[in-house]
């Protein structure tokens, strides 16, 4: 249950810190405004507690296999919102960093 939770995370993790980000770009690059930004920044800091979550006690272990999510989470998000459409370079990239977060957080360890 706990890599289920942690992968649910994640998740939630991607989809606050990928779609904060993306309102703030839409804010500013795409002249909607700041009530798009001020969403951007607050689903940010949404971002921030969710990581907290984490079953593991080590910062520096969830930051570094969320990198991963965020890579596969941000082709992921510019595929269904922005009509990108990533290349095989893209996708072998992002299915490395996924095989790193499996790695980094759910390798069994001596206790």
């Amino acid at each position: 249950m706990t890599v289920a939770r942690s992968i649910v995370l994640f998740v939630l993790a991607a989809l606050a810190e990928i779609g904060g980000a993306w309102l703030v770009w839409q804010g500013v690059r795409e002249n909607r405004g700041w009530l798009w930004m001020g969403a951007g920044v607050i689903a940010l800091g949404i971002y921030g507690f969710v990581a907290t979550l984490q079953p593991d006690a080590h910062f520096g272990r969830i930051l570094a296999a969320y990198g991963g999510v965020f890579v596969a989470g941000s082709l992921l998000w510019g595929v269904v919102l922005d009509g990108f459409r990533p290349d095989r370079w893209d996708i072998t990239g992002a299915l490395i960093c996924l095989v790193g977060v499996a790695v980094i957080m759910y390798a069994p360890r001596a206790l």
